[in-house]
């Protein structure tokens, strides 16, 4: 009789670099390569668990004095849009959206170009050219979406060459949406569009029946960071299990050198995938 073993990927950390959200800290990461028949498997299953997707890797912050990194996601079913919230989406009445097959375009590009120059011209993708930008959108294993948002009437107003204003793009997970990576246009501030991309994705997972968004990272002591807790019903994964994030002033201490386990016992507890058929 055939058995099909549970999928044992192998786990690698990456050598340190300086940290871009906590200055005088070094950044390492824990990370496996996202490949083969199981992958979607293996994206769900390490979602839950505090990692991120960039193209075909999942990597999660491994750092050697520092667990400050917390995944982070809404709970869809009792979120409720904050005073400035609601009127972030009145701003954005006009907005349109369309999400497709992750495929690259030079609209795509010229705006994540203008995005990067204007608010990360110093950070890790500043460099990064139109190849590597379609490689970061096309190069999934999983199910993945770009979804774009429009807007012609502020395009015409404001004098740009494209109505594209806002794009994210999108993987679908068994629980939920995890946002891999967004940005916008970065000349229209007072329409807060980081955030209306964030409410917009948990409209969409209500509608799709899905329970979480997942933001990616929040970082406690980082400004680049601080404003996701700013979202209703925000979980954070900490100490091997998702909770209710609270104050926020309650993490600090996860940048003490003792919140840091052995890289052997962070492996050690990663639950994975299970792909053994069923029986009928």
């Amino acid at each position: 009789m055939h058995h099909t073993l549970p999928i044992a990927p192998q786990f690698y950390v990456t050598a340190p670099q300086p940290c871009p959200y906590l200055a005088a800290r070094m950044e390492r990461k824990l990370f496996t390569a996202l490949q083969g028949d199981h992958a979607g498997l293996l994206n769900d299953a390490l979602s839950k668990q505090g990692f991120r997707r960039s193209q075909n890797v999942l990597y999660r912050p491994s750092c050697a004095e520092c667990t400050a990194c917390l995944s982070a996601r809404i709970r869809v079913e009792s979120f409720a849009p904050a005073k400035s919230q609601r009127r972030t989406l009145r701003r954005n009445i006009g907005m349109t959206r369309e999400a497709t097959s992750p495929w690259a375009t030079e609209q795509q590009y010229a705006l994540f170009r203008r995005y990067l120059d204007s608010r990360h011209a110093d950070g890790g993708m500043a460099d990064m050219d139109i190849f590597e930008f379609a490689a970061m959108v096309e190069e999934t294993p999983v199910r993945t979406r770009i979804v774009e948002y429009r807007n012609a009437e502020l395009a015409v107003a404001e004098g740009f060459d494209s109505d594209l204003v806002a794009v994210c793009l999108t993987d679908v997970l068994d629980d939920g949406l995890s946002m891999v990576y967004s940005f916008y246009e970065p000349g229209l501030a007072r329409l807060s569009l980081g955030t209306y991309i964030i409410l917009d994705h948990v409209e969409i997972a209500r509608g799709a029946g899905l329970p979480y968004v997942y933001l990616g990272y929040w970082v406690p002591g980082s400004a680049k960071m601080g404003y996701k807790a700013g979202f209703d019903s925000l979980e954070i994964y900490k100490s091997g299990r998702w909770q209710p994030i609270g104050d926020p002033a309650d993490h600090d201490g996860e940048t003490h050198p003792l919140s840091v386990d052995p890289i052997a016992e962070q492996v050690a507890r990663i639950t994975l995938p299970d792909t053994r058929p069923t029986r009928g």
